[in-house]
């Protein structure tokens, strides 16, 4: 079999290091948060820049949990610029490679098939590494990490844990380093796909690091994690055979449409039925717009967690008389099911929707109760409804529960990822010249 090299780079603290380069900051210095100080305290940080992490300011924490002594600036989120940024950079790697050796694996990560690249730029896969990181350095002013592997899990395990401590945030593995190197590494949960759950369970077996867990029985591991306990053994050994054309070749053999919306605070039982009806649209348009059809949609409801109750969440699935993506039958079969299997009385904070095992509109199945024609003209609506909001934006053609004190979606119409989309008007404009501007302000991190 013929060797393989991955890369897999990482865009270091992304949204923070894009706030800093839109301020003519050097992000590896400035110590700057992004989160959205509208929603409080309490609310997540998306993105702690690199100098504030290295004075022990975790990744995700919440606004009042960074020390008062810190001084910080607080950026509004943009996730519009960040796609934006993301998209440059996926096009700085089509400059140099072909689409079908890339995956994008998240907004700041992308592993990159650079088996047969090597020889035609003349360079190691080390010299690769260090061109591309200095490339978007160049070209966007952001830092970035790259893992290097003879496989596609070496690369990301090269990246998590062997770039983090390399002067040029490069980190390579092959099976025979990472075994010499990382067999006795502790925690676990510094591998991928090792939560704390996985660790809990394999510190119970007596197996504390990935040695252990390559020197047991693989009977016991595949006994105690079905499927999993293949790959985890894999894994163990640095094997991972999974290869770039297999993955892009991938097709799930049932798909599925969501949506889910958390709360910015506790809702009553008739607020939450206004967002319902919001979502269940939300959910028909979606489809509509992939022109496929359901055959039944699943709620799950969560409650608000408090220190004088717990509730688990409410779910359920109901069936369709048909396949559809119409709004008005989606939407009546979620009302119906929520006053089933929902509480009154209970404050609300999370709703999730999925339609479930979709298929295209070509296979749609006819009812013999409801008369075409009328799925026909919903259709139609819902189309010209897509139409003006691609338009004219998603506010410009709205229902009258949206108009409700309790509704929620001409906010979300603005947001990405329940994320502010542009900020705050008063936010900073994009700045030309970034890499010039980010040498100008200096080690000291001044605005240029």
């Amino acid at each position: 079999m013929e060797n393989r090299s991955y890369l897999i780079i990482d865009l270091k603290s992304f949204y923070a290091s894009c706030e800093c380069v839109m301020r003519g900051l050097d992000p590896m210095t400035t110590d700057l948060v992004v989160a959205d100080a509208a929603r409080g305290r309490g609310t997540i940080c998306l993105a702690v820049s690199p100098s504030l992490k290295a004075k022990g300011v975790r990744n995700r924490c919440r606004v009042f949990e960074i020390p008062a002594r810190f001084r910080y600036i607080m950026a509004t989120p943009r996730m519009q610029l960040y796609l934006n940024y993301a998209a440059e950079i996926y096009g700085i790697y089509l400059d140099y490679f072909c689409k079908e050796d890339i995956f994008v694996y998240s907004v700041d990560e992308a592993f990159i098939d650079i088996t047969g690249y090597t020889a035609m730029y003349h360079k190691t896969p080390h010299e690769m590494a260090r061109f591309l990181l200095d490339e978007i350095e160049r070209r966007l002013g952001l830092p970035a990490t790259c893992g290097i592997g003879t496989n596609l899990y070496l690369a990301k395990i090269a990246l998590d844990i062997t770039a983090k401590h390399a002067p040029d945030r490069i980190g390579a593995l092959d099976e025979a380093s990472f075994r010499a190197t990382l067999w006795d590494h502790t925690p676990l949960t510094d591998f991928w796909r090792i939560g704390h759950g996985i660790e809990r369970r394999l510190l119970r077996m007596g197996l504390h690091t990935m040695g252990d867990i390559a020197h047991a029985p693989y009977k016991a591991i595949r006994k105690a994690f079905g499927i999993d306990g293949y790959l985890l053994y894999d894994h163990a050994w640095g094997r991972e055979p999974t290869t770039m054309a297999e993955i892009h070749a991938y097709r799930p053999e049932t798909q599925s449409v969501s949506e889910g919306q958390v709360l910015l605070r506790d809702y009553s039982y008739t607020e939450a039925r206004v967002v319902l009806v919001e979502m269940a649209d939300q959910l028909a348009l979606n489809l509509t717009s992939r022109h496929v059809v359901t055959a039944s949609v699943t709620l799950a409801v969560v409650y608000s967690s408090r220190p004088d109750f717990f509730l688990p969440p409410a779910s359920g699935t109901v069936r369709l008389d048909t396949t559809t993506n119409a709004s008005s039958v989606i939407t009546d079969a979620l009302k119906t099911l929520y006053a089933r299997i929902v509480l009154t009385g209970y404050p609300i904070r999370r709703i999730l929707l999925c339609a479930n095992h979709v298929e295209p509109e070509a296979q749609q199945e006819l009812s013999l109760f409801a008369p075409p024609e009328a799925e026909t003209r919903e259709r139609a609506r819902q189309q010209t409804t897509l139409a003006l909001h691609q338009r004219f934006g998603k506010n410009a053609l709205l229902r009258a529960t949206d108009l409700l004190a309790a509704a929620t979606r001409r906010e979300r119409n603005e947001q990405i990822g329940g994320h502010k989309a542009y900020g705050n008007q008063e936010t900073v404009e994009p700045r030309k010249n970034l890499p010039a501007l980010r040498r100008a302000a200096g080690a000291a991190g001044a605005p240029a």
